[in-house]
């Protein structure tokens, strides 16, 4: 498959985001696969400088969310206010009514607030004071969190991290990426300065390639099998849900898109499958005593299930 357009994507986020070339990769097949991106890790290391070059790389409408404590959820979905010309009530839209939405801080805010998201991240529509407003595709949310704050932080609700196609760390970068980093830096280079290298219909061409990827039945029971050994794991209280399955399959789908191929191999599957399951999973309170991971977890059901044949 010709994807030589979303190779510029790449290119250009790699041009800003130095080192992460894997992190990268696996933000765009998000975008790709149509779904939404939490991005998790500690202060400093490139969370929304990812976030903000994917929006500005993409001729696409943009809003950003600056979450806090105080946030209410008409800052998110949009309010009424009176016109003093008219005296007629005005709805003004929320940020959330863009193609790419950046949810900076997303557990900074009270649960009521971040719920706010739950309809627009599934249905692609918005319900604001009695009214519905459709999102135009291609859609994204795009949230950043700090794992390591606990005062004024509220975790996400299951309900809510199951509706992220993928989970993902930047990670501190090597010493060589650090180095350009820093004279990318000196020399004034910013996100803020880069233009689109590609249109809305680009990526929506791109995203229906994606969808007719093809996936030989062996795969798709190869899916069925590590998520139903999540369901099954002593370790675990929360297996996989369905729409983990479906996320997963997706994400192997765009996996292959970006490899060139037109069909879903397993080591597709096998790359995914920690970014998409692990934010949905649950430990038991005897396994987190134990100090097994879910990556622990995750691991096992990988060596658990033996891998199907190729067939293209």
């Amino acid at each position: 498959m010709d994807n030589s357009k979303i190779k510029l994507l790449t290119d250009r986020l790699n041009s800003v985001i130095f080192g992460k070339a894997d992190t990268v990769e696996l933000a765009v097949m998000t975008l790709l696969a149509e779904g939404h991106l939490l991005i998790e890790d500690v202060p400093g290391v490139g969370k929304t400088t990812l976030a903000s070059a994917i929006a500005k790389s993409v001729d696409l409408s943009f809003g950003r969310i600056q979450f806090t404590p105080d946030t209410l959820p008409g800052d998110v979905t949009g309010y009424s206010v009176a016109d003093m010309r008219t005296g007629e009530m005005r709805f003004i839209q929320g940020p959330v009514i863009n193609n790419v939405v950046l949810a900076d801080e997303i557990n900074r805010t009270s649960p009521k607030t971040q719920a706010s998201l739950l309809e627009v991240m599934e249905e692609r529509q918005v319900t604001a004071e009695g009214r519905t407003i459709a999102i135009q595709a291609p859609f994204m949310v795009i949230a950043t969190e700090n794992p390591i704050d606990f005062i004024g932080t509220y975790n996400l609700p299951e309900a809510q991290l199951d509706r992220f196609l993928m989970r993902i760390s930047i990670g501190y970068p090597g010493q060589d990426a650090e180095g350009e980093m820093l004279t990318a830096a000196l020399e004034g280079a910013a996100v803020s300065a880069l233009e689109p290298v590609l249109s809305r219909q680009d990526i929506l061409d791109a995203q229906s390639d994606v969808r007719s990827v093809r996936m030989a039945q062996t795969v798709r029971d190869y899916i069925l099998s590590l998520v139903g050994a999540t369901r099954k794991n002593d370790d675990l209280t929360l297996g996989a849900s369905p729409r983990a399955t479906i996320a997963l399959a997706k994400a192997a789908q765009a996996c292959a898109y970006m490899a060139g191929r037109d069909y879903v191999i397993p080591e597709d599957v096998r790359r995914v499958f920690r970014p998409v399951l692990a934010h949905r999973l649950v430990l038991s309170l005897d396994a987190s005593l134990k100090k097994i991971s879910v990556e622990d977890v995750l691991s096992a059901c990988l060596n658990g299930v033996p891998m199907p044949p190729v067939y293209s």
